[in-house]
């Protein structure tokens, strides 16, 4: 039997067949500007082994000038060429496939000396871009043919060339960034003349052989965006200029709708590749919140597209295909879509992750080797931090017991997969509980560990998690309308149709979502796609709304309050933040920082703002006031005298953080 028999299936190319329809998608790592290339190659041979189809690196900039931010790599010299040999050996001895994206910042690029078709400063970038003259366009067409060139110098199998989220081919094809008079700009003909170049030139540098992908915007998500009908001469043209592949890209980069969060419905824009299919005699991919093999498999069998790209659920999971293939796919460590250890650290300038996997991008670095003195290890807390420290523990082979004073597995992660657009959450924690089950450690839960306890282990991992810090307002206590937001994500208490959230941190923007929305729209595509303004690109240039977003009105009237001055959500994810405070803003919610608590009356919350005292009336107030790490477990085994491993919350109580969490619990069981 073959299990997922369309996403299985091979692909003929011509002259060349690749194995399966997975296209791993291009992610910038920051590998590469580290220089060391052995782990740029252990990262791209790891997914070619899991059995992705067709590996696409991340963007390799054809110039200088293009690079996303200075410093940024590229393929310029005969010593980037031998450094990418090591890349593409790799992965061919895995039996992978590899193509390098080519892709050209434009006005997006981090830097004074940034070109665009015309200059117009980004709206993401401080840099106002130096408007190209006809020989300055005529350089950046023979930089990518040059690219082009030597990637398959390099040993690629081809070439993606970067034509969407905005970079510089989709700033030449829209009036919104292209106001030239010339014959580059004006008429359409004119504007999508770059982007054919483009593509002529680098087929004619590579040659017939060799695998070439057009990423195409296929719906901008901006004011003045492309219509269908130009998004399908667009393609065709790249078709006749000898495209072979046509990948698919949602949204520019400073569009004002998510398309690629945890909040966005699985496979919310599969529905424009599923129009390309038939426009184009070449495979179309289709792409953007895939994340499991099911969801792919009916991508493809409802002839939504010919292929598949996922990008970040092959940084949770090398293993992804190889693991589908087998019919295992409770094994694959799912991709939830959070951003905290991928976007949000490329954005900051880190090395990028991966929440639910550590190793991403570290596999010279962080290995889980079978230990040769097996011990035995008892993890104290079954969250995110106990539970990976556990697993990893008993991979090496150790013997590991693990305990909780809960029911059930999971820990803090219960609370989040009930926040509405986080239902990725609950597939990470029946992950957790699958990967537990298969594996030979003890479980003990709903049980309260003792010092005693622990006697007889080798190593004491506690991971006991945090508290709700209490905030000691006068009169909290006294009338009843004050909970927790642990009580409120539990279901233990029901808020009253006036709300007060006090602590705009990541719990409390979790908790004013909860309370505003009855039904999450990321269970229901058209709501969702509603709530955000995004219509069907046959009717609105780049598929906008004119009427803007219509969300559903609030559940609740919320007020999210926050003692710092500074903007509310400030400190929220790079990538994410503005998300989440416009899903409030839609949602009515009264933002306010500066403000001080004085007292809790049975009429709502008395608080100081501007010096001015005032009265939030409220029938129910949810602390989020921050946490405290829960380490009575271990002050009583310190006061005993015994030793202990301290890790996640209970080491340091910051949100609820996960990411920490997961990635702490790895490696101190990778060092036992």
């Amino acid at each position: 039997m073959t299990h997922y028999p369309h996403l299985m299936a091979p692909l003929d190319l011509g002259f060349t067949t690749l194995r399966n329809r997975t296209l791993m998608g291009s992610m910038h790592t920051g590998l590469e500007e580290r220089g060391d290339w052995d782990a740029v190659a252990a990262f791209y041979a790891a997914r070619a082994k899991g059995g992705a189809g067709l590996i696409v690196t991340g963007g390799m900039a054809p110039n200088v000038e293009g690079g996303v931010y200075p410093g940024a790599a590229g393929l310029f010299t005969d010593q980037d060429i031998a450094n990418h040999r090591k890349v593409t050996d790799r992965v061919h001895a895995e039996g992978g496939k590899i193509a390098m994206q080519i892709l050209n910042a434009g006005r997006y690029a981090y830097g004074p000396n940034c070109i665009a078709p015309s200059a117009i400063k980004s709206p993401i970038s401080p840099f106002k871009p130096t408007e190209l003259d006809a020989a300055g366009i005529e350089k950046q067409i023979a930089d990518y043919a040059t690219a082009a060139a030597r990637a398959k110098e390099a040993g690629y199998d081809g070439v993606e060339i970067m034509g969407s989220e905005g970079y510089l081919i989709n700033q030449f094809l829209v009036t919104h960034t292209n106001r030239r008079d010339d014959s580059w700009g004006g008429s359409y003909e004119n504007r999508m003349r770059f982007a054919i170049e483009v593509v002529k030139r680098c087929r004619s540098a590579v040659g017939s052989d060799f695998i070439l992908i057009y990423r195409i915007s296929m719906i901008d998500l901006i004011p003045n965006g492309s219509t269908w009908d130009e998004v399908v001469q667009l393609a065709k043209e790249v078709e006749k200029a000898g495209a072979t592949i046509l990948n698919t890209g949602i949204g520019w980069h400073e569009a004002r709708v998510p398309t690629i969060a945890t909040s966005v419905p699985r496979a919310a824009f599969t529905d424009v590749t599923k129009r390309m299919m038939g426009e184009v005699s070449i495979p179309v991919i289709t792409s953007n919140r895939i994340n499991h093999p099911q969801v792919a498999e009916e991508v493809l069998s409802e002839g939504c597209a010919d292929m598949v790209s996922m990008a970040r659920p092959f940084l949770a999971d090398p293993d992804f295909v190889a693991k589908a293939s087998a019919g295992k796919p409770q094994e694959i460590a799912p991709c939830i879509a959070c951003n905290q250890a991928c976007l949000d650290h490329t954005f900051s300038g880190k090395l990028t992750s991966c929440l639910v996997n550590p190793r991403a991008c570290h596999e010279t670095e962080l290995n889980y080797t079978p230990t040769e003195t097996p011990k035995s290890i008892a993890v104290v807390g079954a969250g995110p931090a106990g539970l990976m420290a556990a697993l990893v523990a008993d991979q090496r082979g150790h013997k590991v017991t693990l305990f909780d004073k809960s029911e059930e597995l999971g820990g803090q992660l219960n609370m989040a997969k009930q926040v509405p657009g986080k239902e990725e959450f609950f597939g990470l924690v029946d992950w957790f509980k699958t990967s537990i089950a298969s594996s030979d450690i003890t479980v003990r839960l709903d049980t309260e560990v003792t010092p005693d306890m622990l006697d007889g282990f080798d190593e004491v991992i506690l991971a006991t998690g945090v508290t709700p810090r209490d905030p000691e307002i006068p009169g909290q206590e006294d009338h009843g309308n004050v909970v927790t937001y642990i009580d409120v994500l539990r279901g233990m208490r029901t808020a009253g149709p006036r709300a007060v959230v006090i602590g705009a941190g990541g719990i409390g923007f979790d908790v004013a979502e909860y309370l505003t929305t009855a039904i999450s729209p990321t269970l229901n595509l058209t709501e969702w796609k509603e709530e955000w303004g995004i219509t069907d690109p046959v009717q609105d240039r780049g598929g906008l709304s004119p009427k803007g977003p219509q969300p559903e009105p609030p559940a609740r009237q919320v007020t999210l309050l926050q003692r710092k001055s500074e903007k509310p959500g400030k400190r929220l994810g790079k990538t994410t933040g503005w998300i989440h405070r416009a899903t409030l803003q839609m949602k009515a919610v009264k933002m306010m920082g500066g403000v001080s608590y004085d007292r809790i009356t049975p009429e709502g919350l008395w608080i100081t703002k501007d010096n001015e005292l005032q009265l939030i009336e409220a029938d129910t107030i949810v602390l989020c006031t921050g946490q405290l790490s829960e380490r009575s477990l271990a002050d009583a085994l310190e006061t005993a005298g015994k030793s202990c491993h301290v890790i996640g919350g209970a080491d340091v109580a910051a949100e609820l953080d996960a990411k920490r969490a997961i990635d702490q619990g790895a490696r101190l069981a990778a060092s036992l």
